[in-house]
């Protein structure tokens, strides 16, 4: 695409990490600002945010609407660190996954689209709970939190009115007013398993899993694959992460009463059409390459008999012309 103006740390947070917490990781435009500033006073705890700043003429406004956030909100000095990425090109939207993760300050994060709200505090229950934690200190987990949405897109313009915690969330899916998000798009949410987690009372694993894949997890941080930079625009960008994620021998399990909820906006659909049908070949082209890559990874490193190579066995298999090289092997 061409060079991007990379400004780590351009806001700092003042708050005392705890190297075991969990930061949330995310990427911002200019338009979602407030959100951000949601985030910052409802989670009160680390975030990594990267934020996209088109170099032209709007951007000593957008600049001035940032510093504007900063100084009416406390909680964005305290909680916020800000990595800029200042370019001509939009809809990086990998790349700046990547930079929002590298400047990542503590061992865990959670990778969240800016429009989704924390309903429940996922945060303590993970982190005081010894099982969790040594399964994602071991490296091979990544604990999925379920995303719903309203079937009317104005019960979700007011955050405030969400549900906060799980009984009160299965009453309005059992009043049909929310659902899993992307329902009409099961594949995208469906491995969650929705129907299992209404009534799980404990952490169960992801055993359905398809490559359309792409729930919001939480995950440590080293020796965690990138997310892979070739894809521009909407469609596959965040599947690819999580294809990888599992392809690397990473395993998903859903918590049992935690979750979020979109909060709801436009889409431009015609313009997201167009990118969903570029970045699905680019996709497909992926996938048997990363294949390839970690066959010869896992050959290579003698981890082929082991267990981490379960899940690219399952997967690549299923890609024609690999099947026989998997088998073989």
């Amino acid at each position: 695409m061409g060079p991007s103006d990379i400004l780590p740390y351009f806001f700092k947070a003042n708050s005392k990490l705890n190297k075991n917490d969990i930061t949330i990781s995310t990427i911002i435009t200019s338009d979602r600002f407030p959100h951000l500033s949601r985030l910052a006073t409802h989670y009160k705890g680390p975030i990594s945010a990267a934020i996209h700043i088109t170099d032209n003429e709007s951007k000593e406004e957008i600049m001035s609407s940032l510093y504007d956030v900063f100084n009416t909100n406390p909680d964005m000095r305290e909680y916020v660190d800000v990595h800029l990425i200042v370019d001509k090109y939009n809809r990086q939207f990998n790349m700046w996954r990547n930079v929002a993760k590298l400047y990542t300050r503590t061992s865990y994060l959670m990778m969240l689209d800016i429009d989704f709200y924390i309903c429940t505090n996922f945060r303590d229950y993970i982190l005081y709970n010894p099982i969790l934690m040594d399964m994602l200190e071991r490296g091979n987990t990544a604990l999925v939190i379920p995303a719903f949405e309203y079937i009317s897109q104005s019960d979700g313009d007011d955050y405030t009115r969400f549900p906060t915690n799980k009984d009160q969330l299965l009453q309005e899916v059992a009043d049909g007013r929310l659902d899993m998000f992307h329902r009409d798009w099961q594949r995208g949410h469906g491995s969650t398993n929705y129907t299992k987690w209404y009534s799980a009372d404990e952490v169960y694993k992801v055993d359905e899993y398809n490559y359309s894949y792409e729930p919001y997890v939480i995950f440590k941080k080293e020796t965690s694959p990138w997310c892979d930079e070739r894809f521009i625009g909407y469609g596959a960008n965040k599947a690819a992460c999580l294809y990888e994620i599992y392809v690397s021998g990473i395993e998903y399990y859903v918590v049992p009463d935690d979750f979020l909820i979109h909060q709801s906006h436009a889409y431009p659909e015609e313009r997201r059409k167009k990118e969903r049908e570029f970045n699905k070949k680019v996709y497909s082209h992926f996938r048997e390459e990363l294949c390839l890559r970690y066959i010869r990874q896992y050959m290579a490193d003698g981890t082929w008999n082991t267990s981490i190579a379960n899940n690219l066995k399952t997967e690549c298999q299923k890609i024609p012309g690999l099947k026989a090289i998997v088998n073989n092997l």
